[in-house]
């Protein structure tokens, strides 16, 4: 936490010496309820933020509320009861893309936020791409804080040095180097509870159809049963075979799945770019070093996103101190204080070049990749798929898991995807 201390304090004179300071709302007293899921390793970038909001606005009382678990599963139940109880926070989190429009725009819950974009100036820094995935018919529904990375290929370089491999560019060459390490008694890729195997599931799909492919599933131009698909499916549990799948893997969060790496029990693992954070603030290693990573075999050239977003509730309790913490989360100073804490990237395509020390190794690249590469939304993280698809999706992992049926898997995807209202459908 010390270390979390001093990087806020550096993060905070950096920005005041460059004068970024978030437009003032006249945020009246009272209290402010965030609801995130936020806590843990990942606690101390939100407690920034929270710190910055109280320096500018400390007539306000701030209700961290979080509510833990990967990815947001055990919150978003907690969240449900609340809003359709009518008695939502004055902000929440969700990502980006069909979390937000499939559950929350379309039964009417949030408000629009277009003319907050209008009068920041956001149209200007933020990409096209990210905006339409916060739009639904004319409205523009929550502010992104930041921009993560999906299915980054990590490993230890040593590691890989003294077991002879290299980084795989291929799925041929991952299943080379599989049959190579699983031949010296080491796990070649560390998998850790479901939302992390269909994290993993996401990139096997993307590399086995490829961007047009992958954005053809989701809109409707390739069907979920088709040929291609099983294709996807055969491919997965080939990727499966090469991991702890029927081992421990159940009992694994991200963070403990990250430590089998590090500990070098396992060669590579598939996760997130929340991992960087984890490894350089947490653990103190040092990007490009002590870890190292890569493109998912055979999806060079693309960016796999989520974003981690706040709106504006109906009914918000208290809309006006609401109002300026998302001024806070869109400004530069407010996207400058959280990313470099969180290991992400911001969603502002001005605000690295700010305070560009701010930023370690990984972070620069992760967000000259963003400004340039091809951006491909995240279904692990609700970009493509609404979040009835994702629950279901679990139930199809699990029958391809125990049945290793290529195309009862696709068949029981289609009939999720139909069910949901995703998939084109």
């Amino acid at each position: 936490m010390k270390r979390h201390l001093i990087l806020f304090i550096a993060i905070l004179a950096l920005q005041l010496m460059i004068g970024g300071v978030v437009a003032q709302e006249q945020a009246e007293g009272g209290v402010l309820e965030i609801f995130s899921w936020w806590a843990g390793d990942e606690g101390p970038a939100l407690e920034a933020l929270i710190a910055l909001y109280n320096l500018h606005y400390p007539q306000v009382k701030v209700i961290n509320a979080t509510v833990t678990g990967g990815a947001g599963i055990n919150f978003r139940a907690v969240l449900k009861t609340r809003m359709l109880g009518g008695n939502p926070p004055d902000s929440f989190q969700v990502h980006a893309g069909q979390e937000l429009i499939g559950t929350w725009v379309i039964a009417n819950r949030m408000q629009d936020l277009t003319w907050l974009y209008e009068e920041e100036g956001w149209f200007d820094v933020l990409p096209q791409g990210l905006i339409d995935q916060l739009s639904y018919e004319g409205g523009i529904y929550s502010v992104p804080v930041n921009i993560h990375r999906a299915g980054v290929l990590w490993y230890i370089p040593q590691n890989l040095d003294s077991w002879g491999i290299s980084v795989p560019t291929t799925l041929d060459e991952f299943y080379a180097v599989c049959s190579t390490l699983q031949s010296q008694g080491i796990t070649p890729l560390v998998v850790g509870e479901a939302w992390t195997v269909i994290h993993l599931w996401d990139q096997v799909a993307l590399s086995v159809l490829g961007a047009d492919g992958y954005e053809d599933l989701w809109n409707g131009d390739l069907s979920p049963s088709g040929s291609e698909m099983i294709a996807v499916w055969d491919a997965f549990g080939r990727v499966l075979d090469c991991t702890n799948i029927h081992d421990n893997a159940a009992g694994l969060s991200w963070q403990q799945a990250t430590d089998v790496l590090v500990a070098g029990d396992a060669a590579f693992n598939v996760m997130g770019d929340w991992v960087a954070g984890y490894l350089s603030t947490t653990l103190g290693l040092t990007p490009g070093e002590d870890y190292g990573w890569a493109d998912f075999p055979h999806t060079e050239g693309t960016f796999t996103w989520l974003s981690d977003t706040f709106g504006l509730p109906v009914d918000a309790p208290n809309e006006s101190a609401a109002i300026a913490w998302l001024r806070l989360l869109g400004s530069v100073e407010g996207q400058n204080t959280f990313n470099p804490l969180k290991g992400s990237i911001p969603a502002r395509v001005d605000a690295v070049g700010a305070v560009p020390e701010l930023y370690n190794v990984y972070l620069q690249a992760a967000a000259d990749d963003w400004a340039h590469e091809r951006l491909i939304g995240s279904m692990m993280h609700g970009v493509v798929a609404n979040e009835r698809f994702m629950g279901d999706f679990n139930q199809v992992l699990d029958i391809y898991v125990q049945s290793r049926s290529s195309a009862g898997a696709a068949a029981a995807m289609e009939e999720v995807c139909i069910q949901a209202g995703a998939c084109g459908f």
